[in-house]
C-alpha cells in the first residue's frame, strides 16, 4: 500500500469511488473499493502521508453504508495520523438488501457482522505500517457495534458515536477497552443512553468519557444528515433531531481524537 505522496491534507486515500451514484443515492452505482480484507469483505482504506509505523482505526458506518460520509471520516482519522480501514460491512450490496439481517446481528451481539469486524481489525493489526494497536469508531449502527466490539474484541479503545447501548450493559460490557461516548440530547431515539451506559462503565470500572451534547442530533458529528433523501430528511428532523447542533461537532472530536491519541499512543500528534 502506498504510504507517501498523498493530497495536501496529508494522508493517501486507497479505494474506489465514493459510494455515491451519479444522483447522489446513497449505496447505489458504488465502484468496488480497490482492498479485500477477504473474499466477502470489501473496504476502503486511508493510510497517513509520511512513513510509519501508525495506529489504526476500524470504521464502522451508519446504517446507509459505504457512502462518501462515511469515507470522509476515514480520510479525517488518517490526517490524524491513523491507519483507518472502513470494512463493507454490506459486502458491496444495497444498504436497503442488508441493514435488517444486520441491525439482528447487533441485537443478538454475534454473527457474520462481528467476523467482519474481527477479519479488519486483525487485517489492520498485522500490517507492517501498524503499530499493532486499533480502536473502533462507529456511527448510529455501527456505534452499537463499536460498544459491543468493545468487550467482545481486541481492540484497545472505542469511540461509541451515538450508538444503541446493550441490554444488561453491565453484564455486555464486563472488560471493554476504553471507551468514549458521544450522543446528542436532541435525538428522541436514544432517550437516557449517555446516562445509562455511563452508570454500567462505572460500576465495571472501565476508562471512559461519555457526553451528551444539549442542542445536538443524531449524526451531528458528520455531514450524513445532507446526503439523506428529502423524505426522510424531514422525519429525521423530528425524531432523530438531525441537522441540529453541529457547531458542537469541533469541540467533540477534539475530545474524541484527544481520547483516541493517548488511547492508542499515537505518537504523530506529539
Amino acid at each position: 500500500m502506498p504510504t507517501g505522496g498523498g493530497p495536501s491534507c496529508g494522508f493517501v486515500r486507497t479505494g474506489g469511488g465514493l459510494g455515491l451514484g451519479s444522483g447522489g443515492a446513497m449505496g447505489e452505482g458504488a465502484g468496488m473499493p480497490e482492498i479485500r480484507i477477504s473474499r466477502e469483505l470489501p473496504a476502503y482504506l486511508a493510510v497517513p502521508e509520511g512513513e510509519g509505523p501508525w495506529p489504526a482505526v476500524v470504521i464502522l458506518f451508519e446504517s446507509f453504508g459505504d457512502n462518501a460520509d462515511m469515507r470522509a471520516q476515514a480520510d479525517r482519522f488518517a490526517a490524524r495520523g491513523y491507519l483507518a480501514v472502513l470494512p463493507d460491512l454490506y459486502g458491496g450490496r444495497h444498504w436497503v438488501r442488508c441493514v435488517r439481517k444486520t441491525f439482528r446481528d447487533l441485537l443478538a451481539r454475534r454473527g457474520p457482522t462481528f467476523a467482519h469486524i474481527e477479519a479488519a481489525r486483525r487485517w489492520a493489526a498485522e500490517r507492517d505500517d501498524c503499530t499493532g494497536r486499533v480502536g473502533v469508531v462507529g456511527f448510529c449502527m455501527g456505534g452499537g457495534f463499536a460498544l459491543v466490539a468493545a468487550a467482545k474484541l481486541d481492540f484497545q479503545a472505542a469511540a461509541v458515536n451515538y450508538g444503541i447501548v446493550p441490554r444488561h450493559a453491565e453484564r455486555v460490557l464486563e472488560g471493554a477497552c476504553p471507551i468514549v461516548a458521544t450522543y446528542g440530547g436532541e435525538d428522541r431515539t436514544l432517550p437516557g443512553a449517555a446516562a445509562k451506559l455511563e452508570r454500567a462503565l462505572n460500576l465495571l470500572d472501565v476508562p471512559h468519557d461519555v457526553k451528551e451534547y444539549a442542542g445536538a442530533g443524531h449524526s451531528f458529528l458528520t455531514e450524513s444528515d445532507e446526503m439523506l433523501p428529502r423524505p426522510l430528511y424531514a422525519v429525521g428532523r423530528v425524531t432523530f433531531g438531525i441537522g441540529k447542533g453541529k457547531e458542537r461537532a469541533p469541540e467533540a472530536w477534539e475530545r474524541i481524537l484527544g481520547f483516541l491519541d493517548g488511547r492508542l499512543e499515537n505518537g504523530s500528534t506529539t
